[in-house]
């Protein structure tokens, strides 16, 4: 085979092979070092700026959007381990006194009698996060803001540290009823932890609130609430993530078996 008439310009295959590989190797690195990276939101480099950033020798600085802000208020408390621990006896005595008027809905001693949530035994910083979600408005209720909105921070803190002091009812649920797989392990097809992961012991998520023995008919309220992001002051929105996973089946079936455990 004659090798020098296959390369010579005069074979028009050759000639046409040679222009389409030289076209398509301009039309690539004007894609991928110029147009693609001049595209970027608020860049006014040069061409050759726009090369050498393609090519990995100098790093273009990136452009950041504005975040987004919510449309609804947000919790503004900060949580951090050990807070509110070590209450002293006259931050107790002073929410006893302020939790006189809570008593119509939360009971005389922390145990309510009109499906309003238990307070007594709830780690205090629940309690000091949710009063001040209801304060700012990061928490809804026509029966909570009114009752809130002129306590100051040590009110909140005495009325967190008086409800933690008073001993919780608790009685352990019986062996012949076994725990439901969605509270013992959750649903992993779906990333849904176990309830156990955050309400358990004080060692869990410190802002977790303790769930055994509150009422059915208020823990399933707040599932469906955070499902349908109608309560939204869960902070990263845990809560609503893994509600919205839940079927109404399960979030019935943990509403009932916490409030089995009282």
């Amino acid at each position: 085979m004659n090798t020098e008439r296959i390369l010579s310009i005069r074979n028009k295959w050759f000639t046409y092979s040679v222009g389409v590989t030289a076209w398509i190797a301009i039309v690539s690195i004007a894609v991928g070092f110029i147009c693609l990276p001049s595209v970027r939101e608020g860049t006014s480099l040069g061409v050759w700026y726009m090369i050498c950033s393609a090519a990995g020798l100098i790093r273009v600085p990136p452009v950041y959007e504005q975040a987004v802000q919510p449309v609804y208020v947000t919790t503004r408390v900060e949580i951090v381990p050990g807070m509110l621990s070590n209450a002293s006896a006259e931050s107790i005595g002073r929410g006893a006194t302020l939790a006189l008027r809570c008593t119509m809905c939360h009971g005389a001693h922390g145990l309510s009698h009109a499906d309003a949530p238990n307070l007594a035994g709830q780690y205090a910083v629940a309690i000091y996060k949710q009063l001040w979600d209801y304060k700012v408005g990061a928490r809804a209720s026509a029966i909570m803001q009114p009752l809130v909105a002129n306590l100051n921070d040590r009110d909140v803190r005495d009325l967190a540290a008086y409800y933690a002091y008073l001993p919780r009812e608790r009685v352990g649920q019986s062996s012949a009823n076994p725990v439901p797989r969605i509270i013992a392990d959750g649903a992993p097809m779906r990333s849904t932890a176990p309830c156990g992961a955050c309400h358990g012991e004080p060692s869990s998520k410190v802002d977790a609130p303790w769930l055994e023995g509150q009422p059915a008919v208020y823990l399933h309220t707040q599932l469906v609430g955070f499902a349908s992001g109608a309560r939204h002051n869960d902070i990263n929105e845990q809560m609503r993530n893994i509600a919205r996973d839940m079927t109404p089946e399960e979030i019935d079936i943990a509403s009932r078996y916490f409030t089995s455990k009282r």
